[in-house]
C-alpha cells in the first residue's frame, strides 16, 4: 500500500454550505463531463455525514440524469427521508445550472449478526504479477496524450488486455477481470472506503458490454456509451487502499442499453461488494459481432 494519502481524499472533502447541502468540486476541469463515479462518491459522502457514526452503508440506487459539467461545482442536497432504529435511508440530489444531475438513494444499517455465506472468489492471479496502465501503455506502442497524462485516484491492473487496445476483443466472452485500489493511503473511516469503492466501480464495468460486442472504447466515433443507472451492496468490511478483484460480466444488451454486473473481492476471498449498472450504447453504421 502506497504510504502518501491518495488523491481521491480531495475528491471525497466536500465542503458543508448549511445543514444537509454540501458542496463538491471536479480535479479535472479540462474533461468534457464529470466522471460518474465522482458524483456517486460524492453523494455518498454527503449521505453519510447525515447518518450516525453507528450505522454502515449496505446499499445504493442511483440515476444519473445530465452529464455534469466539470468547470463549476456540484451542489448535493439530502433529504432524511428516515431514521428508524436499526436502518436509515437518505436520498440526495445533486444540482448543477438549477438542475438535478443525478438522484442517490442510500441506506444505513446498524451492525447486526445473522446468516453468513458466499461464492467463492474466482482464481485470478496475483496484482504484482500483472503490468501497470503505463507498461501497458509503452509496451503497446501508444505515445503519451492527455487521456494518458490524465489521472484517475484507482490504480488499474488488468488480468487480461484490457479493451483499449487493438485485437484484444479477439476471442474474448462478456467478462473481465481488473485488481482495483485507491493510489494511496485512505483513512480508518470505514465511510471514505466504501466511497471510495464506489468510485472506483464505475471505471470499468461497462466494458464487458463492449467486449460482449466485439467493441472498445476506441471505437468512440461508432459508438456513444454513457452510465444510466447504479446499484451497489456493501456486504463485508473492506480497505479501498488495498488490492481488490473487480469480477465483471455482462448478462444482456438490447434497446441500445447494456447490463453488466460486477463482485468485489479482497485478496483473501471476501466478498466485499456486488455492483450492477445498465448504461447507454448507441451504435453508430457498425455490424455487431454476432
Amino acid at each position: 500500500m502506497a504510504a502518501d494519502p491518495s488523491e481521491l481524499l480531495t475528491i471525497l472533502d466536500l465542503e458543508p454550505l448549511e445543514v444537509n447541502i454540501f458542496r463538491g468540486r471536479s480535479p479535472d476541469e479540462n474533461v468534457q463531463r464529470v466522471f460518474g463515479g465522482q458524483v456517486a462518491a460524492q453523494a455518498l459522502v454527503a449521505a453519510g455525514r447525515t447518518v450516525p457514526a453507528d450505522r454502515f452503508v449496505h446499499s445504493l440506487h442511483a440515476y444519473f440524469l445530465r452529464p455534469g459539467d466539470p468547470s463549476i461545482p456540484i451542489v448535493y442536497e439530502v433529504d432524511r427521508i428516515r431514521d428508524g432504529r436499526s436502518f436509515t435511508t437518505r436520498r440526495v440530489v445533486a444540482v448543477q445550472h438549477g438542475e438535478a444531475i443525478f438522484h442517490l438513494s442510500a441506506s444505513f444499517q446498524v451492525h447486526e449478526d445473522g446468516v453468513e455465506h458466499q461464492e467463492p472468489m474466482p482464481e485470478a492471479p496475483d496484482p504484482e504479477s500483472l503490468p501497470t496502465m503505463e507498461e501497458r501503455r509503452i509496451e503497446a506502442g501508444i505515445a503519451p496524450s492527455p487521456r494518458w497524462e490524465r489521472q484517475f485516484p484507482i490504480e488499474l491492473r488488468y488480468v487480461d488486455e484490457p479493451p483499449w487496445l487493438a485485437g484484444s476483443v479477439a476471442a474474448r466472452k462478456n467478462r473481465q477481470q481488473v485488481w482495483v485500489r485507491a493510489n494511496g493511503e485512505l483513512p480508518d473511516d470505514p465511510l471514505v472506503h466504501v466511497c471510495a469503492a464506489t468510485y472506483a466501480s464505475d471505471l470499468t464495468l461497462l466494458d464487458s458490454v463492449l467486449l460482449a460486442n466485439g467493441l472498445t472504447w476506441d471505437d468512440n466515433r461508432k459508438i456513444m456509451v454513457a452510465s444510466l443507472d447504479h446499484a451497489m451492496w456493501f456486504h463485508r468490511p473492506f480497505r479501498a487502499d488495498d488490492w481488490l478483484l473487480y469480477d465483471q460480466q455482462s448478462p444482456s444488451a438490447s434497446g441500445a442499453r447494456g447490463l453488466a454486473a460486477g463482485r468485489l473481492f479482497t485478496r483473501d476471498g471476501r466478498h466485499v461488494v456486488s455492483v450492477v449498472q445498465e448504461g447507454l450504447l448507441r451504435v453508430r453504421s457498425i455490424e455487431m459481432n454476432s
